[in-house]
């Protein structure tokens, strides 16, 4: 039977809800994913971008280093070319994706606030792949709304990753499932948002993480059910949820 001490020892181990973004029970354990995996595969750049982004005061936006190097394997594995990304914040995320993917490769990449993309913009230019990203300054839906629009860009994503809005998530996915291609992959980020999504119903969570949280749940439901895709729900990072398109 657990002591008093024992469960002490173990609460002050887990993380706290808005710390790093790794759902680890252990900080020791997550510590040792990025000192022996993540980082010495770093490329300078990427360091360089999550280094100035931890300055900034909403650093917990942007995606973990772990997550960023499962999305480079990803995107490699898929030999994906025509990329798109919805919610940039200073583009750890996007520099990962422009550096795996081909030199001519592209990525549309859209952002409500230019200003966060601007800061990591400098380091994107000096590690030589910002001609491969198409920035848009303001909201997706009424851009993917003209896109679904034009029957040439139906299925011509090979992968698209989502890390925006979460109430706006299922009406991404309404027409994004018809954007990427047969075969082609989106990810949603956050699909686990800070364990809350199995918290009690009396939990004391953050205004922000309370409102998000049904939204989250709701995607994750839908997700589980729509047969046009088959999905694996990974707990890197804050959460992730891989979804092929087979139909």
């Amino acid at each position: 039977m657990a002591t008093n001490e024992d469960q002490n020892q173990t609460e002050s181990g887990r993380h706290q809800e808005v710390g790093h973004k790794s759902l680890l029970q252990s900080d020791a354990l997550y510590q040792y994913i990025l000192e022996t995996s993540v980082f010495p595969r770093e490329h300078e750049a990427m360091k360089e971008l999550r280094e100035v982004t931890a300055k900034h005061p909403w650093n917990i936006m942007t995606t973990s280093a772990d997550e960023g190097q499962f999305l480079s394997m990803l995107l490699k594995l898929i030999n994906a070319k025509n990329t798109m990304e919805i919610g940039v914040y200073t583009g750890y995320s996007l520099l990962a994706t422009a550096l795996a993917i081909p030199e001519d490769g592209k990525i549309l990449a859209m952002d409500i606030n230019k200003e966060n993309y601007e800061l990591g913009l400098p380091v994107i230019k000096k590690a030589g792949v910002d001609h491969k990203i198409d920035f848009r300054e303001g909201p997706a839906l009424p851009v993917l709304d003209e896109m679904i629009k034009d029957e040439k860009n139906h299925g011509s994503y090979d992968f698209i990753f989502v890390d925006a809005d979460k109430d706006n998530y299922l009406n991404y996915h309404k027409r994004l499932i018809d954007l990427v291609k047969v075969g082609g992959v989106i990810g949603y980020d956050n699909t686990l948002w800070n364990g809350s999504v199995v918290a009690p119903p009396d939990a004391p969570l953050r205004k922000y993480v309370r409102y998000y949280r049904d939204f989250v749940l709701e995607l994750n439901k839908a997700l589980a059910v729509d047969p046009r895709i088959e999905i694996c729900m990974l707990p890197v990072g804050d959460g992730i949820t891989i979804c092929r398109r087979i139909k």
